[in-house]
């Protein structure tokens, strides 16, 4: 039995108690760990494990294959690297982190300790998001001429009121950096790597720091140009999580509110997957979808020798990168490269 422990009882821990529960007969939740003691016990007695106010503490007294880390984005890589020195596996929640060179040290240090850095990217595992990837991969679009991606979501003021590190440069990011992180990661992961990005963001209607609302431009190396339009102020409630690909032989967009409905799919040619693509939408309780039980049998095929990871700490790293040549064009008002020069 692998045994985890999980650092950071907030909203997406949910998540991932129901999918390690899912997975009840590879692996065991030994312990839970969160700064509020309140929240780390009622986690712990909804879950029969140990729980702990420090994190130090945890990885001391427990014997632990593997740690979720899903503490505010800001402290990803410095509870990371802690969970790597105690030579345990790291899980950590998206985004990777805030701080680039943080990034970095986290990812060297998993690499000096020998142990795997995950990176979740659930979205990824959609049946949808499936679909339109090996569409690509067989490349039934031919050359692909356009990619656009739209977060149109409903971020209430007191949803940022709720805690502290909301909406703060230090601990969060904005709207692309925490809601529409996955929608970046999207965007590498069918479309390849990216030349440059051109920007604008906007703090307009929420009480926070960063960016409620903003607009990317972007170019991919392969010739293809892309858009992403982003806000949190959509009315009355999350509109549309949406991803498009337009080819010279084909043309699909996955919708819904997060990329979970196929609403076009047309190529030149059939091809036998086309008829399970009806089956492929779905209904998801909330817009991290279902893909956090998929991603964890991933992890576990990984630890079990089985398979390689499906995201690593790298996979994780260029999605940030993106995000911020995205700020840094938007506070430039100029034209970013990729890769970025640190």
């Amino acid at each position: 039995m692998i045994k985890v422990g999980l650092v950071g009882c907030g909203r997406i821990s949910v998540n991932h108690f129901k999918a390690i529960k899912e997975h009840g007969n590879r692996c065991k939740l030994v312990a839970v760990c969160d700064s509020i003691e309140g929240r780390a016990k009622k986690a712990a007695e909804e879950n029969g494990c140990n729980h702990y106010k420090s994190l130090d503490k945890m990885l001391k007294e427990e014997d632990l294959d593997l740690v979720a880390v899903c503490t505010p984005s800001g402290l990803h890589p410095q509870h990371g690297m802690k969970i790597a020195k105690a030579g345990v596996h790291v899980l950590t929640e998206k985004p990777i982190g805030i701080n680039i060179a943080d990034v970095d040290k986290l990812i060297k240090t998993c690499d000096d300790e020998d142990v795997n850095l995950f990176v979740v990217k659930q979205n990824r595992l959609n049946a949808t998001m499936q679909a339109l990837k090996k569409a690509i991969e067989k490349g039934r679009f031919g050359k692909i001429y356009m990619v656009q991606s739209n977060v149109f979501w409903q971020r209430p003021q007191e949803y940022y009121d709720q805690a502290k590190w909301r909406g703060t440069w230090e601990f969060d990011g904005g709207a692309f950096m925490n809601q529409a992180s996955h929608y970046v990661d999207m965007l590498y992961w069918l479309v390849g790597d990216i030349d440059h990005v051109m920007a604008s963001t906007a703090t307009m209607a929420r009480h926070v720091e960063t960016e409620d609302t903003g607009a990317a431009i972007i170019k991919f190396r392969n010739g293809a140009i892309g858009t992403m339009s982003v806000t949190m102020l959509a009315y009355p409630k999350n509109f549309e999580g949406s991803i498009t690909i337009l080819g010279e032989k084909g043309t699909v967009r996955v919708g819904g509110i997060a990329i979970n409905k196929i609403e076009k799919w047309e190529f030149s040619d059939y091809d036998d997957d086309d008829k399970a693509i009806l089956e492929a939408s779905y209904n998801p309780p909330n817009v991290y979808g279902f893909g956090h039980s998929a991603y964890y049998h991933n992890v576990f095929d990984v630890l079990e020798g089985k398979a390689e990871p499906d995201t690593d700490g790298r996979s994780g790293r260029k999605s940030l990168e993106l995000i911020h040549a995205i700020y840094l064009s938007s506070k430039d008002g100029a034209k970013i490269s990729l890769p970025l020069k640190l």
